[in-house]
């Protein structure tokens, strides 16, 4: 998946109100771009931290400037989480996720009961597959990263929506879309929300499947280039 271009590149100087981000360019002027990330990014959206802003298309936008990727440490995190769903539907229909692999066809943002999922994808031989994606910019520990980032009552119901149609017979897939590559292993963020890693058991344990693959960022492209294994243990004391 490209990326906008051209990026500019900045450093952070503080995050306001969520959806505002003050940056200073290193050209010396100190903007405000628009954050696409609805969480909390401790680990990703320090005063600091150097960042890539994308030069808005429509010269009469509010936000002129649009925070992409954040380099805490250096590592390249994806935090614009509008990309991740792209990014799945991309890798999904060039045959690169094995599990989701042999479907005759892949739809975004279909509704099912009173429910919207990110994919659906269908084929005349097969139950169909119902696909809803999270991006992961959370690191809580070397190598581990995690999900949610903030305490999500929407990202429960979406779990719960998923069950209901494992239980109904078909397939259901809940994707983490991993946008950073410091990452080795995920697994569900019960220190931030309890409710949602238990959520997230009782679905799988109705028939939810959970994937997770890692995204290669660089200031072209993102590409989910390998997979993840998943811990859903029981929470415990450490990482």
């Amino acid at each position: 998946m490209d990326l906008p271009a051209p990026m500019v590149e900045g450093t952070l100087v503080r995050r306001e109100k969520r959806f505002l981000a003050h940056v200073r360019l290193d050209d010396g002027r100190e903007v405000i771009a628009h954050c696409p990330n609805p969480g909390r990014m401790t680990s990703c959206g320090s005063p600091g931290d150097r960042v890539w802003l994308s030069p808005a298309r429509n010269p009469r936008r509010k936000l002129a400037w649009t925070w992409e990727v954040a380099l805490p440490g250096g590592v390249a995190v994806l935090v614009n989480t509008q990309h991740a769903n792209r990014l799945v539907r991309e890798a999904v229909e060039a045959g690169r996720i094995p599990e989701l692999a042999g479907y005759a066809s892949v739809r975004a943002e279909v509704r099912a009961g009173g429910s919207r999922f990110d994919l659906l994808l269908e084929d005349p031989a097969r139950p169909p597959c119902w696909v809803e994606v999270k991006s992961v910019t959370l690191r809580l520990a070397p190598g581990v990263g995690a999900f949610p980032d903030a305490v999500t009552a929407r990202g429960r119901r979406h779990v719960e929506e998923l069950a209901e149609r494992a239980r109904a017979g078909d397939r259901a897939v809940l994707f983490w879309c991993v946008g950073r590559g410091d990452v080795e292993v995920v697994r569900p963020a019960d220190e931030v929300d309890p409710a949602w890693g238990a959520a997230l058991r009782a679905a799988v344990a109705d028939g939810v499947e959970v994937l997770a693959w890692r995204a290669r960022v660089d200031r072209e492209r993102a590409v989910l280039d390998r997979p993840l294994p998943v811990r859903l243990d029981p929470p415990a004391s450490g990482p």
